[in-house]
């Protein structure tokens, strides 16, 4: 009857202190964190369950050559290898706390030997062996168990985010470098349309009376000026081909790769409902998981006020200082139980200090939430305001390069047309037409950015 009345204090007793309490997530605001891309007030309701950045990779950036690159970089980036590491380690130090709660274990074998005013010597040996088992009663070892284990789920998630970026990143490279080689080709005919106005300004000018050598001058500036441009070009490609060659962990080389207008990305831009996105970014997942692993360091300093016990048994094989010929077994067995009285308020100083860090965790994770919102809302509007602004450039490009011809013609058949009017008219279309390329760039790396921010790269 004793011994039931003292197991059902006990099992009140812990139930009353909630030392065994597990991680529930708390509440967090995750209302209207995505704002529609085109109303100016309203917040995105999607109801769907296909969420973008559930897409695997290779679904999204379909380029073989991209693929190519992007499974290089997963294969050989040293971060993505040390974050790798960091699991390993992680999961090592879960595999010590689980072992916690096994008793240890020794043996220290001792034999002496001894001889007092030349009497024959006495031989005296003990082979013990102990085992120690502190007996987790109130949750201590429990709760350090479940902080590793939320510990070794926050590491993985940063691995996912290391993937992710590494995916994202090579994308980004991979674009920046089409959109690159595709001005230069714009710039290649701008250079032969320059050559040849400057050469027609110069016939002009040695075969029409009145026709100023001005224009010749002004023509081969211009010349000169598209190609300084060419060069400024081809110098970024480079740096954008070393960047990516130490994204992939390769010297820095020449990076194959397909044509601008042959890209083709998702446009179904889809982004699930808010209380999703806590589950597909792998950063806001490993913040709440930094938030768990707090809560059971709570628990955790909770429990250093409550009693320790350890439970130490002893089985030792040996001969009694040399009394007893052959030895034989001693054993013991001791049982120890400490109550912390006064530890000079380091007991209530951590646990104090563990709800601070619990609270800080709840205000780094609801941050993290309206932060990814904030990311998904700038790619959903920029995705939709470079879609809207490329397509208006293709209507000035097709205007200016009709211009261009016409201006042309016009400076050739009358003398009201002026040089200025046909340099003009080229500056303008080649400018149109990078501004093109670089909104067809910038919708390309809105859809990158999307998912990203949905926790794209986890499959």
């Amino acid at each position: 009857m004793k011994k039931i009345l003292i197991m059902s204090s006990a099992a009140l007793l812990l139930s009353s202190c909630g030392l065994y309490n597990k991680y529930d997530r708390p509440e967090v605001n995750t209302s209207g964190i995505v704002r529609d891309p085109v109303s100016l007030i309203d917040t995105l309701a999607v109801e769907d369950t296909t969420s973008f950045g559930n897409m695997p990779w290779r679904t999204v950036f379909t380029d073989p050559q991209l693929q190519g690159l992007i499974q290089q970089g997963l294969d050989n980036n040293p971060d993505l290898l040390n974050a790798a590491l960091n699991v390993h380690m992680v999961e090592t130090a879960l595999t010590v706390a689980k072992l916690a709660f096994l008793p240890s274990v020794a043996i220290s074998p001792q034999g002496t030997l001894s001889s007092f005013d030349g009497a024959a010597a006495t031989k005296a040996y003990s082979l013990p062996v102990s085992a120690s088992w502190n007996v987790d009663l109130f949750g201590n070892l429990l709760s350090q168990k479940r902080s590793a284990q939320m510990q070794l789920i926050a590491t993985k998630d940063y691995q996912t985010v290391v993937k992710c970026n590494i995916i994202s990143g090579i994308a980004n490279l991979y674009y920046t470098l089409l959109m690159l080689d595709r001005q230069v080709e714009i710039v290649n005919d701008m250079e032969k349309l320059t050559k040849e106005t400057w050469d027609k300004m110069k016939f002009m000018h040695e075969n029409r009376v009145g026709y100023r050598s001005t224009a010749v001058q002004s023509a081969e500036a211009a010349y000169y000026s598209v190609q300084a441009q060419k060069v400024d070009l081809q110098r970024q490609i480079r740096e954008c081909e070393n960047s990516l060659s130490l994204l992939i962990a390769q010297p820095a080389q020449t990076i194959q790769r397909g044509t601008f207008a042959t890209q083709s990305l998702p446009t179904e831009l889809s982004t699930g409902v808010a209380i999703q996105m806590l589950n597909n970014r792998a950063d806001v997942h490993a913040n709440e998981m930094a938030l768990a692993q707090c809560f059971y360091d709570v628990q955790t300093a909770r429990s250093r006020f409550y009693p320790n016990l350890t439970v130490t048994g002893t089985a030792a094989f040996t001969n009694q200082q040399g009394t007893v010929n052959p030895g034989k077994w001693l054993l013991s067995a001791v049982g120890s139980l400490v109550q912390p009285i006064f530890q000079h308020g380091q007991i209530v100083a951590g646990l104090k200090v563990a709800k601070d860090k619990y609270e800080q965790a709840y205000n780094t994770w609801q941050n993290s939430v309206l932060k990814a919102g904030n990311e998904v809302s700038n790619a959903l509007v920029s995705y939709n305001s470079y879609a809207e602004k490329a397509a208006l450039d293709g209507k000035r490009v097709g205007v200016l390069r009709q211009n261009v011809e016409d201006t042309r013609k016009l400076m050739e058949q009358s003398s009201n047309t002026t040089y200025l009017e046909v340099i003009t008219a080229q500056s303008n279309l080649l400018n149109a037409e990078i501004s093109e390329v670089t909104d067809q760039f910038n919708k390309m790396q809105a859809v990158v950015t999307l998912y990203q921010a949905l926790g794209g790269g986890a499959k």
